[in-house]
C-alpha cells in the first residue's frame, strides 16, 4: 500500500491536531507536523482528541519548511488553500502523495502558493465563507486520495446484514 502524506505547517489548535492524527492513524496516512506549534505535543487537548490511537500513528516533526523538504527530497505537496483556482477532484495524486495545509488562522503563505501555482486545491464552498474547519478538510483530502485507489487496502465493510 502506498502512502498518503499528511503536513501540517505550523498548526495552532491542539484538538485539530489531535482529530487529525486519529484520522491518520485510521487510515496509515504519515503525519509531518512543521514547527512551531501552537501547542506543546503533550498537551492534553492534543491526546484527547487523538484517543487512544497514538500507538498507530507514524508521525515526524520539523525544524521548518526548508527541514521539511532536506527530509523530504523529491516531495511535492499539493497546498490546500481556500486561495487555490483548482478543485482537489480534479487532481489525479501520485502513489506517495503530500497534502499540506496551513495554519488554521491564515493558512499557507501566499508566497508558497504562487511559487507551487500547478499544486494549489481547493475545497469547493460558498462564496461568503472564509474556511472550513482544518481537520474536516484533511480528512475530505485523506478520503479523496483513497477513493482514487479504490480505498486499497481498507475495511470496506461492517458485520451488519
Amino acid at each position: 500500500m502506498t502512502k498518503i502524506n499528511i503536513v501540517l505547517l505550523e498548526p495552532e489548535i491542539p484538538q485539530n491536531t489531535g482529530n487529525i492524527a486519529r484520522t491518520c492513524a485510521a487510515t496509515g496516512a504519515v503525519l509531518h507536523l512543521i514547527e512551531p506549534l501552537g501547542f506543546k505535543i503533550d498537551d492534553a487537548k492534543l491526546k484527547r482528541a487523538g484517543l487512544d490511537y497514538w500507538h498507530y500513528l507514524d508521525i515526524r516533526y520539523y525544524k521548518n519548511l526548508d527541514d521539511f523538504y532536506e527530509k523530504n527530497p523529491g516531495a511535492l505537496p499539493y497546498m490546500f488553500s481556500t486561495k487555490a483556482p483548482l478543485c482537489y477532484t480534479e487532481v489525479e495524486y501520485p502513489e506517495d502523495a503530500y497534502i499540506m495545509f496551513g495554519k488554521e488562522t491564515r493558512g499557507l503563505p501566499e508566497d508558497l502558493l504562487n511559487a507551487n501555482l500547478e499544486r494549489c486545491v481547493r475545497i469547493p464552498m460558498l462564496d461568503d465563507r472564509r474556511s472550513l474547519n482544518l481537520s474536516n478538510s484533511v480528512a475530505i483530502a485523506v478520503y479523496e486520495v483513497l477513493r482514487q485507489r479504490g480505498f486499497d487496502g481498507m475495511k470496506m465493510a461492517g458485520y451488519l446484514k
